[in-house]
């Protein structure tokens, strides 16, 4: 598994819409891409117009390759990228250790 970690600064006075609209994006383009596992959407509480989108994907390539050269991708763009102040910047990690209260 790897997580895709995309950085993403909306202009501001559109957050409540970019809440919406992510979380669309999401669940009704991504979620069916090949190798999508889950994902968290987390917004700054310093910086509200800042956000970060975790996906985890069964592969890098499922990321890269599978969803990024895919209609999908341009799908996905569509209904977030008129939100977006600058470019996300995006990198992928590997996950050494997790744990949760319960």
């Amino acid at each position: 598994m790897i997580i895709e970690v995309a950085d993403i600064e909306v202009h501001p006075g559109c957050q409540d819409e970019f809440d919406r609209a992510i979380v669309q994006g999401v669940t009704t383009v991504i979620a069916h891409a090949k190798g999508f596992i889950g994902y968290r959407v987390i917004k700054g509480i310093e910086s509200p117009t800042r956000y970060l989108l975790q996906i985890e994907w069964q592969t890098l390539e499922n990321h890269t390759v599978d969803f990024r050269q895919s209609e999908a991708f341009g799908e996905w763009r569509g209904l977030v990228g008129g939100f977006f102040a600058r470019p996300p910047v995006v990198e992928h990690f590997n996950l050494v250790n997790s744990s949760k209260r319960t």
